[in-house]
C-alpha cells in the first residue's frame, strides 16, 4: 500500500469529521458517558479492525478514547487508514 502525500490526506480528511493529520498519523478523540460505553465501542471497533487486518494505536482513559491511524509498513497514512477511519465513523454514528 502506497503512502499518501499531505495534500491527498488533507483532501480525504474533508470527508471525515474531526480527524486531523498529526505526526504522520490521522487521529481523533472521542468522549463517552462512562468507561463501559467507551470499552463497548472499542470492542466493536476492534472486530472491524480485525476484519480489515488493520489495527490502530489507541488510548483509553475512563470515558475518553483517542485513535491514531497510520500504516506502519508504508511509513505513514495510506488509503487503509482512511478506510478504517470511515468505518470508525460509521460505528460511532450507531453508538
Amino acid at each position: 500500500m502506497e503512502k499518501l502525500n499531505t495534500n491527498e490526506i488533507e483532501e480525504a480528511l474533508k470527508n471525515l469529521s474531526g480527524w486531523a493529520l498529526k505526526d504522520e498519523m490521522i487521529e481523533k478523540s472521542f468522549t463517552f458517558k462512562d468507561f463501559k460505553e467507551a470499552f463497548s465501542v472499542m470492542t466493536h471497533i476492534a472486530f472491524e479492525c480485525e476484519k480489515q487486518n488493520h489495527h490502530p494505536n489507541w488510548e483509553n482513559v475512563y470515558n475518553s478514547l483517542t485513535i491514531k491511524l497510520s500504516t506502519h509498513d508504508a511509513g505513514g497514512v495510506t488509503q487503509k487508514d482512511i478506510d478504517l477511519a470511515k468505518t470508525i465513523e460509521d460505528i460511532m454514528a450507531q453508538a
